[in-house]
Order: structure tokens, then sequence, then C-alpha cells
């Protein structure tokens, strides 16, 4: 039951946040497949998650440079939606919690776990922030 409250816990904070999640693999294909531009966090419920990747993809929700689409996919609980997701992603390996930054549906950049953990959020917003200025402006 524990288990249970802290992944719907993890959920609210980017339902809050203003992120659409993605639970199946046909969610993944519908979104990614489509014109535009997602940042999507691969979600999950370890403490550099909930420290320090929500909240920097919380704050980019108010970045003045726009994703078309805020999307999150959780490892460890949506496994064929995550799965799908990392399919996109070629050339780096799966790992959670990370961000990827898509334009019609490829992949330009990937922010990983080891980009996320001991480092403080707005280090991580600032590297967020370029890759936006990079591939979304």
């Amino acid at each position: 039951m524990f288990m249970n409250d802290v992944v719907q816990a993890a959920r609210n904070d980017m339902i809050e946040a203003g992120y659409q999640q993605l639970e199946s693999p046909e969610d993944v294909e519908d979104v990614f497949n489509k014109p535009g531009t997602s940042v999507v966090l691969v979600n999950s419920v370890c403490g550099c998650a909930g420290g320090i990747a929500r909240p920097s993809a919380a704050y980019m929700k108010n970045f003045e440079i726009k994703a078309d689409n805020y999307l999150t996919v959780f490892a460890g609980q949506d496994k064929e939606a995550t799965e799908k997701a990392r399919s996109f992603f070629k050339g780096y390996a799966p790992s959670s919690p990370s961000f990827a930054l898509l334009k019609d549906g490829e992949i330009k950049m990937m922010l990983e776990r080891h980009e996320i953990e001991g480092h403080e959020p707005i280090e991580v917003v600032q590297k967020l922030e370029q890759g936006f200025e990079t591939y979304f402006k």
C-alpha cells in the first residue's frame, strides 16, 4: 500500500505540473509520431526524481520557450509505455529519471540520470533551458 501511495504522489506531481501521462505504447506512438516538440520526463520514485527531476519539469512549463507537448512515462510502473518511449531515444541507455527533448519524434537531447542525480535543480533547469533554446526556438 505504501508504494502505491508513493507512486500516486509522483504521478500527481506531474499531473499538477501539466504533464500528460503516457501509460501505454499506443499513447506514446500517438504523440511521438506527430509533428512538433516534446519534453519527456521518464519519471521514477527515487529521491532524485522527487527532489530534482519533477521540480525541474514543473519549472519548464513556465519557461518562455514552450514545447508543444509536456509528457511523462513512469519507469517501473508503465513498463510497456516506457519501453516504447525509450525506443525513440536511440543511442541512449535506459535511465530514470531522465529527460528527452524530441522534435518531430526525433531525439535531439537527452539528460540522463547521472546529469540529474547529485545536481541542484537549477543546474538541471539550466541544461533544459539550453536544450529548449537550441531545439525548440
